[in-house]
């Protein structure tokens, strides 16, 4: 089962400040205040391909969980770890940066829960193709989010073993396997629509600092802020 989510979105900013502002975007909730699900930003590699010129980088987020709180309760704890929603999550994010062609592409996935819910987001941003629209320095960015559970299958087999052995889960009851693994796909795609929301504003937050101070001024605050936390 997957379940496929698209948005497509202009920013109103020439395609260097659009990139520098997703690198920076959680890099302080002062600078970001939408991201106060983001805990901590990590960065594993970053390098400039000799050949491409284009800069590579992976970096892992840990995020407040992104399971909605529903499915925690649609789901027995032995799957979900027990508990409420509030749980911590790892996201892997790895992006491509080619800034003479003017693109950026990124993919974000969970490296947890994924036995519950696989989230893939994928974007790509681009220099607009229409010369009045370049000139008016926008850049372009679609969103797709995959969502794919496998819990179905899981189900499936504790089922078929529950029958052989002649009880049945109380949580499945009434409930089919398939449709347990599409009611956790659609609540999923519900909260993510509106985090893309949060997103673009937490994106047009930065933009907008960037604007206003400067990129040398943004990155003085980001500095000050590291050496008063130590």
């Amino acid at each position: 089962m997957v379940l496929t989510h698209s948005t497509t979105h202009t920013y109103s900013h020439p395609f260097p400040t659009v990139t520098l502002a997703y690198f920076l975007r959680y890099s302080s909730p002062r600078l970001n205040p939408f991201a106060s699900h983001v805990l901590s930003t990590d960065t594993i590699s970053s390098y400039v391909d000799p050949d491409t010129q284009r800069l590579h980088t992976t970096r892992i987020h840990l995020k407040k969980s992104r399971l909605p709180g529903a499915v925690y309760k649609l789901l027995p704890s032995s799957v979900t770890g027990g508990g409420s929603g509030d749980k911590a999550s790892y996201v892997l994010e790895t992006s491509v940066v080619d800034i003479r062609e003017g693109w950026m592409h990124s993919e974000s996935r969970n490296l947890n829960f994924t036995g519950v819910l696989s989230v893939i987001e994928r974007q790509q941003f681009n220099i607009p193709t229409d010369v009045e629209r370049v000139s008016a320095h926008e850049t372009d960015v679609t969103t797709s989010v995959m969502f794919r559970s496998r819990i179905g299958e899981k189900l499936r087999g504790k089922l078929g073993q529950a029958q052989c052995d002649g009880w049945l889960p109380g949580f499945a009851s009434g409930w089919g396997a398939k449709r347990i693994g599409h009611t956790i796909e659609s609540l999923a795609s519900n909260k993510t629509q509106v985090q893309l929301g949060k997103s673009r504003d937490g994106m047009r937050h930065v933009l907008e600092r960037i604007r206003n101070t400067g990129v040398i001024g943004v990155l003085e605050t980001l500095r000050r802020e590291r050496q008063l936390r130590g």
